[in-house]
């Protein structure tokens, strides 16, 4: 009679078959058993939606970015071209939030039409939709913030600030916005825009991003207290009065004596030739 077979271990089992040429098939799914039961265990935390505010916003700015900007700065905002091999819109991607908010808060985005400069004109967008398509940009990857109130508020500036701050702008903006912060032509049909009227918010935040032709001016090459300094002269030049009644662009006793040359020597001129036919005109009456 023969001996009853013990049955085997599970040890013993899988170690008899390790060889088999299923058994890598069988390790297989397997591990990929184990996997999905571990991401079922753990990915419903994970994985409820994000509905807080700020990723509203950023689903809201990407909305409107793809309506009115992805035509010429791509989809993604990675820059697009014109057709010609010519970019239309450069990559915005690391601008920051603050470039966005100049740029479309001045007005000059979106452009009507490309060209060497872009005018500042009324917005576009109202206050809510600047700031979603800022969230927006910003959300691509790092980039400049916009600066709080009280980064650009001068309020309370002393003399002393304000004295500081056109000496920095004397040393460092004169050359393109003239000293009188009126602006001035550059090459190519390209101008430095006049600052009088300027939000100082959007002045801030072009020496923060270096708007078009101008220089970046960043928090490591210019302190936040420089800006505001330099912010504070120029709201004191927007609050002067012309005596004389007419700015003249301020450029000194050269449009000055311009001005006196053209118009009040031109007058007197004029008068002493009038006088002069007159004078013609009664001696030939007399004659007769």
């Amino acid at each position: 009679m023969s001996e009853k077979r013990q049955p085997l271990s599970p040890a013993r089992f899988f170690s008899a078959r390790r060889r088999h040429r299923s058994a890598g098939l069988v390790v297989l799914l397997f591990g990929l058993l184990a996997v999905g039961s571990a991401y079922a265990a753990f990915a419903p935390d994970n994985a409820v939606a994000d509905n807080s505010p700020q990723s509203q916003q950023i689903e809201e700015g990407k909305k409107l970015f793809s309506v009115g900007c992805s035509s010429c700065h791509g989809l993604a905002a990675e820059g697009g071209g014109n057709g010609a091999g010519k970019m239309a819109g450069p990559s915005l991607i690391g601008v920051g939030a603050a470039a966005v908010d100049f740029q479309v808060g001045t007005g000059r985005m979106p452009a009507m039409q490309p060209g060497a400069q872009m005018p500042r004109k009324q917005p576009a967008y109202s206050q809510e939709e600047i700031e979603a398509l800022a969230a927006y940009v910003a959300s691509l990857a790092p980039g400049p913030a916009v600066p709080a109130s009280e980064s650009y508020d001068v309020s309370k500036a002393t003399d002393e600030q304000i004295t500081r701050g056109g000496e920095l702008f004397r040393t460092n903006c004169t050359a393109c916005h003239n000293f009188a912060g009126r602006g001035g032509a550059l090459p190519n049909g390209k101008y430095a825009p006049s600052l009088m009227g300027v939000d100082p918010k959007h002045i801030y935040e072009a020496m923060l991003t270096g708007p078009q032709q101008m220089p970046v001016f960043s928090d490591q090459v210019m302190q936040p207290e420089d800006k505001r300094d330099i912010i504070a002269y120029l709201k004191t030049l927007q609050n002067q009065k012309d005596p004389g009644g007419f700015g003249l662009g301020r450029l000194g006793p050269v449009s000055e004596g311009l001005w006196g040359w053209f118009v009040g020597i031109g007058l007197l001129v004029c008068v002493a030739v009038w006088i002069g036919a007159k004078g013609v005109k009664a001696k030939g009456a007399k004659a007769k």
